[in-house]
């Protein structure tokens, strides 16, 4: 160790250890604290007293008395050093103040450099932890924004290997779920992860066009075609030339609108409304819709030849309420993502509103949750998130609720908070088939806590997957 100008520093450092500067006075503590750190291959430094401006230490060790001062200025420093204070006299009182202000841990002495070193490990796992949440997050947002489904769930992973082996295809795809579940998402999903990505990706909501001016918005007119047409208009198709078109709410298409679609997705060849001349099509086609298609062919609403020149790939994308474990997931990407358009502040959500969010219906899907995210970001006035925050959605009255009348041992905020925890665990399993391993993966604990928690809420008789097989039903009716 070279001591130069009062400060001491280790030239064998090992990468990936802090930088530990030690403020504390000359003395056998110091002494005993830089040989210790030296031992580990640590980077250390020793300082008679801290310097002005920025500090760029990892981790300080400072001696508690002045750290008032300390503490204040670090508290304006971006990636500030992890603050380990050693007192002479310390109370429990000035520990918890100083941790409050900032400090990481409070050390009383007579303390020793294992106790030190212990608490500088502690401070750097901290730090890495912290470091590798925020790189999570960065990345969940980022998949979000790119427009990848955020999902757990092995029925939209499925989804996600499909689009990987067709993207780059002109294979035609159809995309079948309820209202919100994120459809327009995967559409966009797969024409990004195609040859095509940088040509244009072109949306037409077929239910959102009156039915006679479908025809003339695909294909393009003429002009004096019809009334009001009165120049030559190119249509969706030919602005989406090279791209994609995603025909989202397809089975709103009238009959004659479907021959004429039919045509161009066989052929590649379309007209002009009021025109003669054929022109070439060169697009991927995508379509989604929200009924069930297969009826509206039988029913007659839908042209089969249509349908099966679309279906040459499938995707189908199960409703939120069935997979209740994508819900933390996607409520933490919606709150990073809400926080940063809207200039709020970063926030969190509490354990029982998160329960209860992953145990409600959400008929709306995907998009009920993003827009009850949204307005609970821009409206609450809290660090913290809570059950009142989504309160339209769980079903809560919007004033302040009726609270019941409670005795002696009632538990009831014990029995409302277990509630949707119990639901949330039987819909795991009601979803996985039985498959515990599978149930425990998806709300993101390990079996013997899912067993535990089969226990709690009476679920251990929920059939297994091999008495489903069996033909069994329950342990209990067994």
């Amino acid at each position: 160790m070279l001591d130069v100008m009062g400060v001491s520093v280790n030239s064998g450092r090992r990468p990936g250890l802090p930088r530990v500067q030690v403020c504390l006075p000359r003395g056998g503590e110091r002494e005993d604290l830089l040989d210790a750190l030296e031992a580990e291959g640590w980077h250390a430094e020793a300082l008679d007293a801290l310097p002005g401006g920025r500090l760029e230490a990892d981790v300080l060790v400072a001696d508690a008395r002045g750290s008032d001062a300390l503490l204040e200025r670090l508290r304006s420093q971006e990636d500030a050093p992890d603050v380990v204070l050693i007192a002479s006299f310390g109370t429990i009182q000035d520990a918890v103040s100083s941790i409050r202000r900032g400090a990481f841990d409070y050390l009383s002495r007579p303390t020793s450099p294992a106790h030190v070193l212990h608490a500088i490990r502690r401070a750097r796992a901290a730090r890495e932890l912290r470091s590798e949440n925020e790189r999570l997050r960065d990345t969940l947002v980022a998949r979000a924004e790119s427009g990848e489904p955020l999902s757990r769930d092995a029925r939209m992973r499925r989804n996600m290997e499909i689009i990987e082996r067709v993207a780059d295809t002109t294979a035609s795809v159809l995309i079948t779920g309820e209202s919100g579940t994120g459809k327009s998402m995967l559409a966009r999903s797969l024409h990004v992860r195609s040859s095509r990505a940088q040509l244009p990706f072109v949306v037409l909501d077929c239910g959102a066009v009156p039915p006679s001016l479908l025809e003339s918005t695909l294909f393009g007119h003429a002009r004096g075609a019809f009334t009001g047409a009165v120049k030559d208009k190119p249509g969706l198709v030919e602005s989406a030339e090279g791209g994609t078109v995603f025909l989202d709410e397809l089975t709103n298409a009238p009959l004659d609108v479907q021959a004429k679609l039919l045509r161009v997705v066989q052929e590649r060849t379309f007209e002009r409304v009021g025109e003669t001349r054929t022109r070439q099509a060169d697009v991927r086609w995508i379509a989604a819709t929200n009924r069930d298609i297969r009826r509206e062919v039988s029913e007659g609403r839908f042209r089969e030849d249509l349908f099966w020149r679309l279906n040459v790939v499938s995707l189908e994308l199960p409703p939120l309420r069935e997979r209740p474990g994508d819900v933390p997931m996607l409520v933490e990407a919606f709150v990073l993502r809400f926080a940063r358009e809207h200039g709020r502040p970063a926030r969190s959500v509490e354990a029982a509103a998160l329960s209860a969010l992953c145990a409600a219906p959400w008929p709306g899907n995907v998009r009920q949750l993003q827009h009850a995210v949204e307005r609970a970001v821009l409206l609450s006035d809290s660090e913290l998130l809570r059950r009142d925050d989504f309160a339209s959605e769980l079903g809560l009255q919007e004033s302040s609720p009726t609270v019941p009348q409670l005795g002696a041992g009632d538990g009831a905020l014990k029995r409302a908070l277990e509630e949707p925890e119990r639901e949330l665990v039987r819909r795991a399993l009601e979803a996985c088939g039985g498959r515990r391993a599978r149930a425990a993966a998806l709300l993101g604990i390990n079996r013997a806590t899912l067993f535990n928690k089969m226990r709690k809420h009476g679920l251990l008789d929920f059939p297994t997957a091999s008495e489903r097989a069996s033909g069994h039903g329950s342990r209990a009716s067994a």
